[in-house]
């Protein structure tokens, strides 16, 4: 039995009454996350990811289709369905009037869970905030409320759980902490589902990758299976003025660092001897294999242009 269950979901908004056609979010979506996974759902904003979560916690309701958690259907059992389940949003949601280790034990409750002490006290430590466990939520910083959120989502000992956009805006600390606790979690078996705009992580952590875009699944395959599809290397160099316009269009430019797929050495040669004829100082210059990132632009590059290369799906 799979720990989540996604069986031909789609998810369409009514249009306002100015006249607004109906906007499908989601299109015929379909995948199971084994138990023990660690699974990164990727996609452009607006590609439906949020509206995938909402349906799996229970805030939202699919037109069609069927999501099971642990086999128990997040709507005809959805009691049972959030027990196992654990989500950390992407807002800060907190209650002012209370201490963290006060709302804690609030949402301990709010799932039957008695006499939780213990776990609540390696939840704080484990996650940095034993020294704020008797602050209020209003006195914390957004890093450590964010914890705080973390902590919440886990105090029932889920087997499954949600992270959308854990680190957005966070610092380096928070990150290393959240992560070392989280890989902990899942080794031990939880299961764990991850969006992220941070590709380097899910590359990192996640041993599959699903990639949403316009509401369809795009790309669906192991993580190592995806690195060995980018049909190229990358030239990375800086330069100290605009790329010529040819060489632009198909470069990933970040201030004076540029990147450009390159299938072999002719075609690396042919990159820098262009940009010499352009009259462009070229420094530090590498060759390196691509990475998740490559592969992202690569397949939602495919699903604009049907000559470019088709997506991976399994």
């Amino acid at each position: 039995m799979p720990a989540i269950s996604f069986q031909s979901v789609s998810k369409t908004y009514a249009g306002s009454k100015g006249g607004n056609s109906p906007f499908r979010a989601l299109d015929d979506v379909s995948f199971d996350i084994a138990e023990g996974e660690f699974f990164g759902l990727l996609g452009p904003n607006g590609a439906g990811k949020t509206s995938l979560i909402s349906i799996l916690a229970g805030l939202s309701r699919a037109s069609s289709g069927r999501v099971a958690v642990h086999g128990h259907d997040v709507q005809g059992d959805f009691a049972e369905a959030r027990r196992k389940l654990g989500v950390v949003p992407q807002e800060l949601v907190f209650d002012p009037f209370f201490n963290v280790r006060e709302a804690l034990r609030i949402q301990s409750g709010y799932f039957g869970v008695r006499n939780n002490d213990a776990w609540i006290d390696e939840l704080l430590e484990s996650l940095g905030l034993a020294d704020k466990a008797q602050s209020n939520m209003r006195q914390l910083s957004g890093g450590m409320k964010r914890r705080v959120l973390v902590a919440q989502a886990l105090v029932h000992r889920p087997p499954v759980i949600v992270l959308d956009e854990p680190t957005a805006g966070v610092d380096v600390e928070l990150r290393q902490t959240l992560w070392q606790f989280i890989a902990r979690l899942n080794k031990q078996g939880h299961t764990v589902l991850l969006t992220t705009h941070y590709l380097e992580e899910a590359e990192a952590l996640c041993t599959r990758i699903g990639m949403l875009k316009q509401g369809r699944m795009v790309a669906l395959a192991e993580t190592s299976e995806l690195l060995r599809s980018a049909s190229s290397n990358v030239l990375r160099f800086k330069v100290d003025r605009e790329l010529p316009p040819a060489l632009a269009l198909t470069a990933r430019v970040t201030g004076r660092i540029v990147q450009l797929p390159a299938q072999g050495a002719l075609e690396i040669e042919q990159y820098l001897a262009a940009v010499r004829q352009a009259g462009l100082t070229v420094e530090d210059v590498e060759i390196r294999k691509a990475d998740l990132e490559d592969v992202f632009l690569q397949v939602m590059a495919a699903e604009r242009n049907p000559t470019a290369p088709m997506a991976l799906t399994a």
